[in-house]
Formats: structure tokens, sequence, C-alpha cells
């Protein structure tokens, strides 16, 4: 808790029509709240960079798809930006922030959504990812490549709230002296990180998974992909394996807050990018 009061973290919620702010140590969610006790929501981790948020129309609209999905109230985009903004504000231009946005089923139905914005400073574990790559293991999901596209009860597609899985698969990851996971599914499949998307480089050409598995849609690897095709640089969407990683000319796990992360290691056999991390950041600049 001294921790969060040094940094400055700050924190916001949509209540009566307005986004007010609290103390980074004061209760802004009731204990009843179905996001805290079931993981009901949905969120989204938006970064924030010289004291801005230029990335956040792509977050908003994915946020809005994930309340569908998930049949959840949504008090509106203008909503969203009313609480990003209150904690942006007067945020150092200096400071790299994560702005994390939380919609929860509230109290439960008939009563109002639960609307939170959190900012802090970007840990330096993940700038140092960013900046020195990330090992990475490969787990399976346990479920088939095609499953969630038939149950939509799986919620695929969605950034819920529900995340425990994927933690405990960072710290089994951790455990074996690696930084992050990759996701493959029951057939062997290529699906996700945990908190990430993947992208690799074969042959000139940027592929990633695609989204008919049920992973999320990834808004920095589309921002990639676009700025890429625009430099004329070709992309796909390719089913993959783990062994196409292996066979790659470069990998990366991609994420909003993180950028692109270089994978150095996969499942213990170290790997190189052939040079390309570079150009791939350069794109994600633009």
């Amino acid at each position: 808790m001294i921790e969060l009061q040094q940094t400055g973290a700050r924190v916001a919620a949509w209540r009566d029509g307005a986004a007010r702010t609290a103390g980074w140590d004061e209760p802004v969610v009731s204990a009843f709240d179905l996001g805290l006790g079931r993981g009901d929501g949905a969120f989204e981790s938006v970064l924030v960079t010289s004291g801005t948020t230029p990335r956040l129309p792509a977050h908003l609209a994915r946020l809005g798809r994930s309340a569908r999905l998930l049949d959840l109230a949504h008090p509106g985009d203008d909503a969203v930006r009313a609480v990003v903004a209150a904690v942006v504000e007067g945020w150092p231009a200096d400071v790299e922030g994560a702005c994390r946005v939380l919609l929860t089923r509230g109290l439960g139905d008939g009563t109002p959504p639960t609307l939170v914005a959190l900012l802090a400073p970007v840990p330096a574990e993940t700038i140092r990812q960013r900046d020195e790559g990330v090992a990475v293991v490969s787990l399976s999901l346990g479920v088939p490549a095609d499953l969630r596209a038939r149950a939509p009860w799986l919620l695929g597609g969605a950034k819920t709230l529900s995340y425990a899985v994927n933690m405990a698969a960072l710290r089994h990851a951790r455990a074996a002296a690696a930084d992050d996971v990759v996701f493959t599914s029951l057939d062997g499949q290529l699906l996700e990180g945990p908190t990430s998307t993947v992208v690799w480089a074969t042959g000139g050409r940027l592929h990633t998974p695609p989204v008919e598995t049920g992973i999320l849609a990834g808004t920095t690897q589309a921002r990639l992909f676009a700025a890429a095709e625009a430099d004329g640089r070709p992309t796909a969407v390719t089913p993959g394996t783990v062994e196409d990683l292996h066979a790659a000319d470069a990998v990366w796990l991609l994420s909003g807050i993180r950028g692109a992360a270089p994978v150095t290691r996969l499942d213990g056999v170290d790997r190189g990018d052939a040079g390309l991390t570079r150009a791939i950041r350069e794109l994600l600049a633009r």
C-alpha cells in the first residue's frame, strides 16, 4: 500500500452520471460487487504516454465488444472517456502510465454497472521485458482450437476479469525460470499469451493466429499489421504451431502496455530476432 501511495496511483469511478476521483486507499467498489465476487466484468489496459492516451479509441471499441459478449450494461464511451480523463489529468508527461478500466455487473441485474479507472506507473519489470525481451514457455489451454467459436458461453474473444488461469500460467512460467507463456490448443494450434498476442515473422511476412480460435483480438497487433501493410510489408492471419515459432525469424508478444516484447527463449531454446525488433517498434511508433 505504501508503494501505491509513493507512485501517485490514482482512481476514478463513474457515479451519478459523472467521473469522481478518489484517493488511492479509498473504497470505491462494494464488497458485494459481482466483478469482485465472480469476476463478472470486462476490462482494458490503456497506455498513458506523454500525459495522453492516444490508443484509447481502439480500447473503447474492444471494451464495448466485451460488454456485448457478456450481456453487460455499459454506461457509454463518453463515461469511459470521462473516468480515464479524470485519472490522467496532470499525469507527469515523462512517466509512462498503465490505466486499467474496469466494467462490472455491479450488484446484479437491475442495478447500475460499476465503472472504475485505475492509473499507476508502468512497472519497471514490464519496461525491462519490452527492452530486453522475454523467455517463454508453451502451455496447453486445454481446449480444441475451434471450441470457443462454437460455444459462446465460454466468452471467447472477450477481455473478461476472470484472469485467474492466466495469472496461474504466469506463475508457472516464473517457476520454470521464464517470463511469459504462449498458450496452445489441445490440437497444437497457437493461441495467445495470458496478456498478449503472438506475432511471428517468416520470410519477410508477419503472422498472427486467427481470432476464430477464441483468442482476444489484439489492438496492438491490429495497429502493427496496419502500419506494416502501409509500409509494404506483407501480413497474414495464419494457424500456427510452436514448431512454427521455433522456425520463425523472430517472435514477439504484443500488448498495449508492454508493446512488442521479443521472445529470446522458447521452451528452453534460445532464439534471436534477426534484427527485426527495431523495425517493429518503429512501425508501432507511427
